[in-house]
């Protein structure tokens, strides 16, 4: 009878348990499941804008080539964030590598001191000068390939390093700004990503409820799992990129602007 009675408590308190509402939760499980829900919200977005990133560049690119760049990418980017207490948000990224074959061409041809543009005007002078027809018919077919721009320039007088009777440098029209991808298209690439990541956290992060105290921060690192292109193809740095919560909240209460708070980030590289 006793042992009945027991079994009889049991199942009245399971009972009991089970029918509590789901309004009746504790606050601090509803809680924990909304961060939750927040972070996973701002994960998607950080891939999203690493994305951004890898557009604008290839936009770019394609832009310079006069024609469509292939781009080879290593992976989609992943983010995951967590709640370090007493600390702030932290988001770990892992953003891919990329390479184009227009970019590593021209980058081929820098290494060797023959950036396209001198390339191609070497091979014109040569050409002219042998006066072989099927050299000057693969010299038509390599123009074709180029953008107009650079067969422009390509095709003007190399004034560089003329000088007057006077010594001075010889007057013509300026050098056309060189765009910095030509030079360095990983790091191009890695200053879309960097800015992208910043407006990012400047306008998604208002529902992560960081503290003044505390710190919003994403690090972002390059794929080490992938075929070098090149023995100068090293591995990559991870960038620290922070925000103090008390400077997010000037921002989000319109008491700094865009552009000042994008001064109040911090950039590190380990």
């Amino acid at each position: 009878m006793k042992r009945q009675s027991c079994i009889g408590l049991a199942g009245a308190v399971i009972v009991a348990v089970t029918a509590v509402p789901a309004g009746a939760q504790p606050a601090t499980a509803r809680a924990a499941l909304e961060q939750r829900y927040q972070i996973g919200q701002m994960e998607r977005v950080i891939e999203g804008a690493v994305e951004h990133g890898l557009t604008v560049t290839r936009d770019r690119v394609q832009a310079l080539a006069q024609a469509p760049a292939e781009l080879l990418v290593s992976e989609n980017a992943h983010a995951r964030g967590f709640r370090l207490d007493g600390y702030g948000v932290f988001f770990d990224v892992v953003v891919p590598s990329f390479e184009t074959t227009w970019t590593w061409s021209l980058r081929t041809l820098d290494q060797n001191d023959l950036g396209l543009e001198s390339a191609l005007r070497t091979l014109q002078t040569h050409v002219k000068t042998d006066g072989d027809p099927d050299l000057q018919q693969a010299l038509k077919r390599l123009e074709l390939q180029v953008g107009p721009a650079v067969l422009a320039r390509s095709s003007a007088p190399d004034d560089r390093g003329a000088r007057n009777a006077t010594g001075s440098a010889a007057s013509g029209p300026a050098p056309a700004v060189t765009d910095p991808i030509l030079i360095d298209p990983n790091e191009a690439y890695r200053t879309e990503v960097l800015q992208a990541l910043k407006d990012a956290m400047l306008a998604h992060s208002s529902s992560l409820g960081i503290g003044p105290n505390e710190w919003l921060v994403i690090a972002a690192k390059g794929n080490d799992d992938r075929p070098r292109l090149a023995p100068a193809d090293t591995g990559s740095s991870t960038r620290m990129i922070r925000l103090r919560g008390s400077d997010l909240g000037e921002f989000l209460a319109g008491r700094i602007t865009h552009e000042e708070a994008l001064k109040r980030i911090e950039v590190r590289v380990f």
